[in-house]
C-alpha cells in the first residue's frame, strides 16, 4: 500500500496530513502545502490504536458550524482514536479532517478502514460476564454507560450474561461452545475474573483430556484472551496488568486487541486440584483477614478494614514447613528493582530459559525436577506470601511485590518470620511508600516455580490420624478458637477465596493464560494528538 499525504483542514487549520502504511502511523501538522516538514507541533497517532473511522453527515446540523459554512461542499471524516491520560489511563479522542473533494475524503476512508482491516489481534465477537452484585453492586451500569458503547463504535457484537449466583459464568463456560468468542469479558472484581479463569482453564484442560488433579500435569494455554472490566472493591489483577483500575482504559485495550501473557499457579491438596491463582496466596495474616471477613459480610466493605486491625491486633503466628523450589531459569529477583513493564525483557527471557530447561530435561540432557534442589524454611510465620504479580491496588499502588513478574514462570514466595507487633506494623506501613519492604531481618524473599507447605498442627494430625480423640480435639479447636487454645492453623487467601485446607502443594504455569492488556507503560508516554 502506497503512502497518502493530502492537505486537509484540522479544528480550521490547514495542515499537510500523511498515512504511512509502512510506519502504521498518521499525522498531520499545520502546513498550507502537502510537502511541508513536520514541526515540533505535528500529532500523530498510531494506526495500531484508531479505535474507527467514521464518515462524517455533512448535512447535519450538528456537523457544520459557522467556520464550516464557508467551505464549498465540505466532506469530512472522523478518527476516533485512544488518547494517554494521566496514571496510565486512556480516553477515546477524535480528530475531525475535513476537504472539499469528495473522492479524496472517500480515499482516506477507504485505506484507512482497509488498514484497520488488517489488525486480525483485534476482537469481533466477544462472550461478557457481567457481575451484578460485585463491589458497589455498579457492574451493570459501568459497563451500559463506559464500554457498550466504545464496543459498538469499533463494531464489536457481544452475548451478554448477566450472572446470578456464584459459580454461574464457570458453569457457563464449560457448557458453552466457545469456537464464535474472540475473547471473553468479565465485568467485576477479583472474584469475577477468577471465576471466568477457572471456566476457561477448566474448559481447555477438559477439551485437552488434561487431568487437572494431576499436580504434575502439563497444562495447555487457553486460546482466548480474558479482558477485565474493572468494577470491584480492589481491582488488583486489573490494576497490575494496567496500572490502573478504569473502565473506559480497559475497553481500549480490549478494543485495539491488545494481549499480555500471564503465569496461573496450580494449587493441590492430596492430589485434587483445590484452585488456581494469579495474585495473592496468602496465610497467616492475609488468610486470618479473608476468614474473618466472611463471617461479616453484612458490613459491606467495611469488613476488609476491620477484619484487618482485628487480625493485626491479635498478631497470631503459625509454625510450619515451606520447602520451595528456586526459580533457576528466571533472569531477575525479588529485590532487584525492576518492575514488570509493557513488552518485559525479564518475562521473554524467563520464558525462553524455562523452554530450554523443558526441553533438555524432555531429553534427558540436564537432571529432571525430582533431583533438582529444594530449599525448605521452618519455624513460626505471621504471614507466608506467594505473589505471581505485584498486587498493586489504589491503596498499596506498589504492591505486595514491586517486582514481581506476569509472566516469568515464577511466583514471589515472601516469608514475614514471628516478630513484635510494632516490627510487623513497620513491615506493613512500607506497602504503602517507595521503601523496601523486604529490608528486614524477619522477612525473607524468594524466586521459586513450585512450593509445598504445612502446619505443624497438620504434621501432627496426620502422625497421630490412629489417634481419633487427639485428631477430634484438634479440629474442635480449629472450629472454635476463642477456647483457651492457641489458634494452631490458619486458612490460605487464594485471590480472595478462603482456602480451609493448610497443606498446599502450588505449581505455576508459565504464561497460561493471556489478557486484553499491554502490562504497565513506562514513563510521561502522552497522546500527541489532543
Amino acid at each position: 500500500m502506497e503512502p497518502l499525504r493530502s492537505v486537509l483542514w484540522v479544528k480550521a487549520q490547514s495542515c499537510a496530513v500523511s498515512l504511512e502504511p509502512a510506519r502504521a502511523l498518521l499525522r498531520w501538522w499545520r502546513s498550507q502545502g502537502p510537502a511541508g516538514v513536520p514541526g515540533a507541533d505535528a500529532c500523530s497517532v498510531p494506526i495500531s490504536e484508531i479505535i474507527a473511522v467514521e464518515e462524517v453527515d455533512v448535512n447535519s446540523k450538528h456537523s457544520l458550524g459557522g467556520k464550516w459554512q464557508k467551505m464549498e461542499k465540505p466532506h469530512a471524516f472522523t478518527v476516533h482514536c485512544v488518547k494517554r491520560a494521566r496514571r496510565h489511563r486512556w480516553k477515546r479522542s477524535q480528530v475531525t479532517f475535513w476537504c472539499t473533494d469528495e473522492p479524496l475524503c472517500s480515499l482516506w476512508l477507504q485505506t484507512l478502514r482497509e488498514l484497520l482491516a488488517k489488525l486480525t489481534c483485534r476482537p469481533n465477537h466477544l462472550l461478557v460476564f457481567i457481575n451484578p452484585f460485585g463491589g458497589k453492586g455498579q457492574g451493570r451500569r459501568i459497563y451500559d454507560k463506559k464500554v457498550a458503547p466504545l464496543f459498538a463504535l469499533a463494531a464489536i457484537t457481544t452475548d451478554i450474561i448477566v450472572t446470578e449466583r456464584a459459580n454461574h459464568a464457570k458453569e457457563h463456560l464449560y457448557e458453552t461452545n466457545l469456537e464464535k468468542y474472540d475473547g471473553v469479558v468479565c465485568v467485576g472484581g477479583d472474584g469475577m475474573f477468577s471465576e471466568v479463569l477457572h471456566g476457561l482453564v477448566g474448559k481447555t484442560q477438559q477439551n485437552a483430556g488434561v487431568d487437572q488433579n494431576q499436580p504434575r500435569a502439563t497444562l495447555v494455554p487457553s486460546p482466548l484472551r480474558i479482558g477485565i472490566i474493572p468494577a470491584g472493591s480492589t481491582d488488583c489483577v486489573c490494576y497490575s496488568t494496567v496500572g490502573t483500575n478504569d473502565a473506559e482504559t480497559s475497553a481500549l485495550h480490549i478494543i485495539v486487541g491488545d494481549s499480555l501473557p500471564l503465569d496461573v499457579s496450580s494449587i493441590h491438596h492430596r492430589s485434587s486440584l483445590l484452585r488456581y491463582s494469579v495474585s495473592l496466596l496468602g496465610y497467616g495474616f492475609y488468610g486470618d483477614i479473608i476468614r474473618d471477613s466472611e463471617k461479616k459480610r453484612w458490613m459491606g466493605l467495611a469488613r476488609y478494614d476491620f477484619s484487618g486491625l482485628k487480625t493485626f491486633l491479635s498478631h497470631h503466628s503459625y509454625e510450619g514447613t515451606v520447602s520451595f523450589l528456586p526459580a533457576q531459569h528466571t533472569v531477575g529477583s525479588p529485590r532487584d528493582q525492576k518492575p514488570c513493564r509493557s513488552g518485559c525483557f525479564i518475562c521473554r527471557q524467563s520464558r525462553q530459559q524455562l523452554e530450554e530447561e523443558q526441553k533438555k530435561s524432555l531429553y534427558g540432557l540436564e537432571n529432571s525436577e525430582e533431583v533438582e534442589e529444594w530449599k525448605v524454611a521452618c519455624g513460626k510465620f505471621l504471614a507466608i506470601n506467594a505473589t505471581n504479580m505485584s498486587c498493586a491496588c489504589p491503596r498499596s499502588p506498589r504492591g505486595l511485590s514491586p517486582a514481581a513478574h506476569l509472566g516469568d514462570g515464577s511466583s514471589d514466595l515472601i516469608l514475614i518470620r514471628k516478630c513484635s507487633r510494632f516490627n510487623f506494623l513497620r513491615f506493613l506501613v512500607r506497602h504503602t511508600n517507595q521503601y523496601d519492604q523486604f529490608d528486614f531481618g524477619f522477612v525473607e524473599v524468594y524466586r521459586v516455580k513450585k512450593f509445598h507447605f504445612t502446619s505443624k498442627h497438620q504434621e501432627e494430625e496426620d502422625s497421630d490420624l490412629r489417634e481419633g480423640g487427639k485428631k477430634r480435639f484438634g479440629q474442635l479447636c480449629r472450629d472454635h478458637p476463642a477456647c483457651c487454645c492457641p489458634t494452631s492453623s490458619s486458612s490460605w487467601n487464594c485471590d480472595g477465596e478462603v482456602l480451609s485446607t493448610s497443606a498446599l502443594e502450588v505449581r505455576v504455569h508459565c504464561q497460561l493464560i493471556q489478557l486484553f492488556a499491554r502490562g504497565i507503560e513506562d514513563g510521561p508516554k502522552q497522546a500527541s494528538h489532543g
